[in-house]
């Protein structure tokens, strides 16, 4: 059976970033809903802090045409800043993600990945 335990490593946002095209977890911080300020400041939402997969890139383009820099982007084109910086929900911490089990990689496509699923589980997957 393989190993399926990993160690995870958090890295504070504020001392380094990941490289460019980094797929990474990152934790998260805000308020939701982000847009519920009163006229006094006083924000109505409830804070969070929670993990999602995002990629990290130094220059993303935003499909209204804004230039981003520096910033974790996720499935739904969402741009978050590293924390300290101005944006509704920033960045505190990331970690790089685990390796497929058995693997080496983050990624098998095509043919390949019927091989990959047999070599983990040692058995032939369902079709």
């Amino acid at each position: 059976m393989t190993n399926l335990n990993t160690a995870v490593t958090w890295v504070d946002a504020r001392d380094r970033l990941p490289r460019s095209g980094t797929p990474v977890a990152a934790a998260i911080t805000g308020r939701y809903p982000a847009d519920s300020v009163t006229e006094s400041d006083a924000a109505l939402g409830e804070e969070f802090w929670l993990v999602r997969p995002m990629y990290f890139t130094t220059l993303h383009w935003s499909e209204d045409g804004a230039e981003h820099r520096d910033c974790f982007v996720d499935s739904d084109g969402v741009v978050r800043l590293p924390y300290g910086l101005t944006s509704d929900e920033t960045v505190t911490h990331w970690a790089e993600l685990p390796t497929l089990p058995g693997g080496t990689t983050h990624m098998v496509l095509g043919k390949d990945v019927q091989t990959a699923l047999q070599n983990v589980w040692g058995t032939h997957p369902l079709t």
